[in-house]
């Protein structure tokens, strides 16, 4: 099979890591990729909005199965656009379209999907800039801390956490007045829930699924998961509260009345479902949906399916993925992401990064790095992702933090807490 993978971060290249030891694969073309996708596959240098490319780049290479990385292009509507075209509709692709996208394209689309199939999720209502007065009306009728989310796409940066009440009709003003463009256009309050937050994955061919390893990230800058938002500081899986009871719960309250909705609602979705939860008490809720992978937690997930992944996404694309189910390698895995000093906001870009070579007994995902003459660079806030074995999450931890000294570049930063809390 010839493969294309759409996408130029850490995801991308951790399934692409695991796609090219398949033996079913004949050629693997990244586009745009990375340096690291480079040294495992073609890269080809292509943007995602441009959908023409695209598709002169799956037919000048023959591809017989798409593989979408990030969720951008599928709420914009890139399935449909295969699937609208002569030349591109029997090729399998892997990932919902545009209305099933709206699952992660917007947060409330979401939530009332959520309340028509009785998914557990936090209370919430949506305000515009016409309801303005009664999104703080709503604000008061909720404890602190305070959850504010932007209903569309920000990349990662929408959902506000407030400690205070003035902070949150303040930023309520802020969302609705424009900070994130159209995103932020209509404003999802929530409830806030006390727990710990873990990702669940599924692959379906819009009837069946299988269930992926579990993983839990750390979305905050500071260590203590203190300070702003970020796409990610690093993951570990397995979780170690999500054991055999807690993850049947997750399948009988969750995954499968989510997979019962999109059938009803006869929605066009093969791909990748993420749940984000958050275990309440031993009871799972649901914080979001994703169409697509998690990053950093790909780089976890994709090392732990211990079978041929190559297989299993063709029949998720092609409708056959019944009484198909991957292997799980029985090892623990965990990933530290390397980023930019400044990151989440300004950061520069350039520095030269050493010490790649030095790295041992970890896998390095590249997510913002480029190739400069003969040097690889900062390209982008996050940089690296270093994920390890171990027997358990903490002795995998170690492995990726004796890795995570031994790379380098100017202003380099990450978490040193990772897994202290489980």
């Amino acid at each position: 099979m010839n493969v294309l993978i759409l996408g130029s971060g850490g995801r991308e290249h951790a399934i692409a890591w695991k796609i090219a030891q398949s033996p079913i694969l004949s050629k693997l073309f990244v586009a745009p990729g990375n340096p690291g996708t480079a040294q495992i596959a073609t890269n080809i240098p292509c943007s995602l909005s441009d959908f023409e490319a695209i598709r002169a780049t799956v037919i000048t290479n023959h591809i017989d199965l798409v593989v979408v990385g990030p969720e951008v292009p599928l709420v914009e509507g890139l399935a449909d656009f295969f699937f609208a075209d002569d030349a591109l509709k029997n090729i399998q692709f892997l990932g919902p379209d545009k209305h099933a996208a709206q699952l992660e394209g917007s947060k409330d689309f979401a939530k009332q999907f959520m309340m028509r199939h009785s998914i557990p999720t936090a209370r919430y209502a949506t305000f515009t800039q016409a309801s303005i007065d009664e999104g703080i009306d709503f604000l008061k009728t909720l404890q602190a801390p305070y959850v504010l989310k932007a209903d569309g796409l920000a990349a990662g940066k929408g959902v506000l956490i407030l400690e205070s009440l003035s902070e949150a009709e303040e930023a309520l003003k802020t969302l609705l007045g424009g900070q994130f463009g159209d995103a932020s256009a209509r404003v999802v309050i929530e409830e806030f829930l006390t727990g710990v937050e873990l990702s669940v994955f599924a692959l379906t061919d819009g009837k069946d699924y299988v269930l992926l390893p579990e993983a839990k990230d750390y979305k905050r800058i500071g260590e203590g998961d203190t300070g702003l938002n970020t796409g990610g500081m690093g993951a570990v899986s397995p979780v170690p509260f999500a054991d055999d009871a807690f993850m049947k719960k997750v399948e009988e309250r969750v995954v499968k009345p989510t997979m019962s909705g999109i059938r009803e609602e006869n929605m066009r979705y093969t791909g990748f479902v993420f749940f984000g939860l958050i275990n309440v008490g031993g009871d799972p809720f649901v914080i979001e949906y994703n169409c697509r992978m998690g990053d950093p937690e790909t780089e976890v997930v994709m090392p732990r399916i211990a079978s041929d992944v190559l297989p299993l996404f063709s029949a998720a694309a092609s409708g056959t993925l019944s009484g198909m189910s991957p292997e799980k390698d029985s090892r623990a895995a965990s990933t530290i992401m390397l980023v930019a000093g400044g990151y989440p906001e300004e950061y520069e870009k350039g520095n030269i990064i050493s010490g790649l070579s030095e790295v041992q007994n970890s896998l390095v995902f590249h997510a913002g790095t480029k190739q400069s003459n003969e040097d690889i660079v900062t390209n982008g806030g996050r940089v690296l992702a270093i994920t390890s074995y171990g027997h358990d999450i903490h002795d995998a931890l170690r492995t990726s933090y004796e890795n995570a000294g031994k790379i380098n570049w100017k202003d380099k930063y990450y978490r040193r807490d990772l897994g202290q809390d489980l």
